[in-house]
């Protein structure tokens, strides 16, 4: 029986045989614990049944073991150089199906009915930190049919997603993902379980998908923008960064009237705000 993909003599040999190096700029850094990714499986509570997609599956350390869980992975990758490498190191799972395409511009809704004979989809993968942000809210914006996302990510970016009201991680972020789904740290990854290592910490983070907001919002796009706007400088009240960041001086009044009718003092920060409060703030807010 051969040697697990991630076992790292094997993640060696694969690498070396296929003269692989690696591109920073595309944060490649391959996880090289077994343990660890059967952690990640494990958390994305998977039967037999239920399907997968994963999001740079790198030489496919990961994808392997979805693979033996799953019925079915589609895994896209963005750098053509490891397209060859993972249809060899993946070849024993024809319940695998490789893209080679950025996931940012591939269209998931049809992959997902492609799909349609699974149970559950969960979406996973180990997140560069450029496109950790943008490739979660476009899966959790478009309301797509999916179960769960886990992701691999700088561990910085799983407490900005994951943290409360009043503590330096909450913001925009923390607000934007709650929104859309339930996130929970799974567990802290060291930075020496990857080759090649990188500069900081990873974690794990599981998001459940909602089926509802937890809030009643009027308009999706005017809360989020009330949200940003809140966030743009962390040191100012928040009838500082609305009148500045959103509002005008024009609209003074309209905002004096909208913070009196949500009951929220025009003192307080961003950072000091529940979900509940900036939905019923931007519900007010009409200019």
């Amino acid at each position: 029986m051969s040697k697990e993909i991630a076992m790292p003599s094997r993640t060696k040999e694969i690498l070396e045989k296929h003269g692989f190096s690696f591109k920073k700029s595309l944060g490649q850094n391959f996880l090289i614990d077994i343990n660890i990714l059967n952690k990640i499986v494990d958390a994305a509570i998977l039967s037999d049944e239920d399907g997968i997609i994963e999001i740079g599956p790198g030489i496919g350390g990961l994808t392997e073991q979805f693979a033996k869980r799953a019925k079915k992975v589609e895994a896209f990758e963005i750098d053509g150089r490891l397209i060859p490498v993972l249809k060899q190191t993946l070849s024993p799972y024809p319940n695998v199906t490789v893209h080679h395409e950025d996931v940012l511009k591939a269209d998931v809704k049809s992959v997902l009915e492609r799909m349609e004979d699974v149970d559950e989809i969960t979406v996973a993968g180990n997140l560069p930190y450029y496109v950790t942000t943008p490739i979660i809210m476009k899966l959790l914006e478009q309301r797509l049919p999916i179960t769960r996302m886990i992701f691999m990510m700088q561990k910085e970016v799983a407490d900005r997603i994951a943290a409360a009201p009043d503590s330096k991680d909450y913001g925009s972020l923390s607000i934007a993902a709650q929104y859309y789904a339930y996130p929970e740290k799974m567990m802290t990854v060291p930075k020496t379980v990857f080759v090649p290592k990188p500069n900081v910490d990873s974690a794990v983070l599981r998001l459940e998908l909602r089926d509802t907001p937890p809030v009643y919002v009027k308009n999706e796009t005017h809360f989020f923008q009330v949200v940003r706007a809140s966030f743009a400088q962390r040191r100012k009240t928040i009838w500082n960064n609305l009148q500045h960041n959103l509002v005008g001086k024009e609209n003074r009044d309209v905002l004096v009237d909208a913070l009196k009718e949500a009951d929220i003092d025009p003192q307080r920060r961003g950072e000091s705000m529940s979900m509940e409060e900036f939905a019923r703030l931007s519900n007010e807010l009409i200019f």
